[in-house]
């Protein structure tokens, strides 16, 4: 996925979950988070970032913040941390054929049981749901979701093993916002429960798999598979 208008700045503080502030071309500017996460290890007084301008009269910021830097043992990584995008580049990603056919009739958004999961897929006699998780904690090379309690997710794996008990296909698909990282962990420390309900469905033929991502600060593209450790 590619984005338009993308400047640089230093990021100062966060106000809430939704805006921060943000120094760019010295000038301090008030900016929409594209990303509800905690985001703790990102998001500290002058990080570098990157950010999407947005000319629409209707809104209250001019920029979402969509990328930072983040020191790391080996350098620098630029994380994307726009929680919207990973589904624009796991659908760019589907449509190239690595899971499914190039054939596949990929849809967005379908309602099943209670919930929206983000894709359900026909590829011939397949049928199949997929939900995303984008993954922006990463430490050692490690990369962990979730990066702050969900109940969301958890809900969202159960309608997997659902879809699966009744005969469905299905894959929790965690895109990895970042290239470096080795392996994706349910984040058990943060969150318990999702880690358990990660490897019930593990066990119950739900697919776990994982893609890393090439990140620039205009775009974002799905690149390689990773292992996911998600028994115990």
């Amino acid at each position: 996925m590619q984005y338009t208008k993308v400047c640089k700045g230093i990021f100062l503080k966060r106000q809430n979950r939704f805006v921060a502030e943000v120094e760019i071309g010295g000038e301090k500017e008030t900016v929409h988070v594209k990303n509800t996460g905690r985001c703790r290890e990102l998001l500290l007084p002058g990080t570098v970032c990157y950010l999407s301008f947005q000319d629409k009269a209707e809104r209250k910021t001019k920029y979402d913040l969509i990328a930072v830097e983040k020191k790391a043992e080996n350098g620098t990584l630029l994380i994307n941390m726009d929680s919207q995008a990973p589904n624009a580049a796991a659908e760019e990603w589907l449509r190239e054929g690595p899971l499914f056919s190039e054939e596949a009739n990929v849809r967005r958004e379908v309602s099943f049981g209670d919930s929206r999961l983000d894709f359900y897929i026909e590829d011939g006699e397949r049928r199949c749901f997929l939900e995303v998780k984008g993954v922006t904690l990463e430490e050692n090379g490690i990369a962990a979701f979730p990066d702050a309690p969900t109940l969301r997710g958890v809900r969202h794996i159960e309608e997997l093993i659902r879809a699966v008990e009744m005969g469905y296909e299905a894959y929790l698909l965690f895109v990895v916002q970042m290239k470096g990282v080795k392996q994706v962990i349910p984040n058990d420390k943060t969150q318990p429960a999702f880690g358990e309900a990660l490897r019930k469905a593990g066990k119950a033929g739900v697919h776990i798999a994982a893609v890393d991502c090439i990140v620039t600060p205009d775009s974002l593209k799905c690149d390689t598979c990773l292992p996911v450790r998600w028994e115990e």
